[in-house]
């Protein structure tokens, strides 16, 4: 089994169900070996056994000619960066001689892995620039501060046209200055024949700038560990997973089961990745079977993507019943009700959505605090707009969570709601109703196809979604029915069911 991240280390729901699942499979006989691309030492490993790719040593990958070429057409950044780390570290003992002559320079200790922190000078200038915003952002940014009465915000605004279209001439000529494509792919070449002595890659485990160079090195050191480990099958979670899928495949002759959480068209609407979409679709192309989490991810790769429908099986998420957390006892420090959001701060969760119900529901009911938990590329968009909508003092953000921090939020919380754009499935309901709290879900979401017990509502129409709150907050009866009911059907899905789904696609993969 192929992912990205494994409890304690997680940023969202894709850790948590590769949890449950692995639980549910070690429960019904399966072996599962779990390669992640950096293992840290204190994961889990009572149902699984953990391997991370920076710990497999390489030698280089005699690939077939097609798939060789395949894989670099897509990862050719990503395995650049590999050699600009090799340079950085080439550079560092030249650094360490230069340092003190270096004025204004200053060298930090290496970490843990031999690489180096930090060598720069630091100039601090004012800029009224936020993190990801684009040029019409900056624009609408600008004319706030104009109408606040900052005073060169007039003359930026009137500026920034031309100056932009300077700006983007000057990048276009250093870009054709730039190493051509097939000087990279030599380099590439380089790269291989330096593998051969066998060597461990380096991998942060996250989800950085330099995403494509480690799927890159993943699949590298996935094909180095498919060599030597025994298996049936290869289960590779999303996008990230699937080019090392399709390599371990190809090397060992074994079935690739590709699972899909969340597409890039579920990220990031229209304004696609195509290198990730063309990712998605290499794995759809080269699994034997594809598992989608709901009918609607199933519907969505139909109309997205080319893919044969007979390979297409869905099998919902479940909720992880923790023995000794049946509920959690959290005490309120403030006798208001809570309405809690819980994921990350993106487009894909529609965080703007639950701030203008938020809105209307401080009009009729000025003592509620709504609670922003999480942390994503929305967050300094999300924090200007509660306070340009006059809900500084009734809007609470608690940045990223984790672990018991969650459970005791979700404790806290009075009403959950989940107002997502577009959700493949949704875990973080489930994860709410196991702890008594009633929920409001987006129709446009798996988890609303297996839940009862839940309030729904189209993401878009936040006055219905401004009175369910509102009914829960008035009426004590629906939310204890809600409470109890849900607590439930939650019990009912289980990952030991799951995992017999999963069990019977892997069976039909390897007829």
């Amino acid at each position: 089994m192929l992912g990205w991240e494994f409890p304690p280390h997680i940023s969202g729901g894709l850790g948590t169900a590769c949890f449950g699942l692995t639980q549910g499979l070690s429960r019904a006989g399966v072996e599962v070996l779990f390669v992640v691309p950096r293992a840290y030492g204190d994961e889990d490993t009572r149902h699984v056994r953990i391997l991370g790719a920076n710990q497999v040593p390489v030698h280089g990958l005699d690939m077939e000619p097609r798939l060789r070429e395949s894989l670099e057409t897509r990862l050719l950044p990503g395995v650049e960066r590999v050699l600009v780390e090799e340079r950085r570290r080439r550079l560092r003992t030249l650094v360490s001689e230069c340092a003190p002559a270096t004025a204004g320079a200053a060298v930090e200790p290496a970490d843990e892995n031999g690489e180096l922190i930090e060598l720069l000078r630091t100039i601090a200038i004012d800029s009224s620039l936020l993190p990801y915003q684009d040029d019409e952002a900056y624009v609408q940014r600008l004319r706030l501060l104009e109408s606040a009465g900052v005073s060169a915000a007039r003359q930026d605004v009137d500026q920034l046209r031309w100056q932009s279209r300077e700006a983007v001439e000057t990048l276009a000529r250093t870009l054709r200055e730039a190493p051509s494509l097939e000087q990279i792919a030599a380099q590439v070449e380089d790269l291989r024949r330096n593998l051969t002595g066998g060597r461990t890659l380096h991998f942060s485990g996250a989800y950085g700038s330099d995403l494509m160079g480690e799927v890159a090195r993943f699949a590298l050191a996935v094909g180095e560990a498919a060599k030597r480990e025994q298996f049936d099958v290869i289960h590779a979670h999303d996008w990230m997973t699937y080019p090392a899928g399709i390599v371990a495949s190809r090397l060992t002759g074994k079935p690739l089961v590709a699972h899909m959480h969340a597409c890039e068209y579920d990220r990031s609407g229209e304004h696609i990745n195509v290198r990730i979409r063309d990712m998605e679709q290499m794995g759809f192309d080269g699994a034997r079977r594809i598992i989608c989490v709901s009918h609607y991810t199933a519907k969505m790769l139909r109309t997205r993507y080319r893919v044969d429908r007979a390979k297409l099986r869905v099998v919902h998420n479940a909720v992880t019943h923790k023995e000794q957390v049946a509920v959690v006892h959290a005490e309120k420090a403030i006798p208001e009700p809570i309405v809690l959001f819980l994921g990350r701060v993106t487009f894909q969760k529609g965080p703007d959505y639950f701030l203008e119900a938020a809105a209307r529901v401080i009009k009729i009911e000025p003592n509620v605090k709504f609670v922003i938990s999480g942390s994503g590329d929305m967050l300094p968009k999300m924090i200007e707009r509660a306070a340009r909508l006059g809900l500084a003092r009734h809007v609470h953000f608690t940045g990223f969570l984790r672990g018991t921090d969650v459970e005791r939020m979700y404790a806290l919380a009075d009403i959950y709601v989940m107002p997502s754009v577009s959700e493949p499935f949704g875990i973080s309901p489930l994860e709410a109703m196991a702890l008594d709290v009633p929920v409001i879900v987006s129709r446009q979401s798996g988890v609303s196809e297996v839940l009862t017990n839940a309030l729904k509502v189209d993401f878009w129409d936040v006055q219905e979604m401004a009175n369910k709150i509102l009914a829960l907050l008035c009426y004590p009866a629906l939310r204890e029915q809600l409470s109890s009911e849900g607590r439930q059907e939650v019990r009912r899905l289980r990952w030991e069911e799951r995992a017999r789904s999963v069990i019977q696609v892997y069976e039909e993969a390897l007829r």
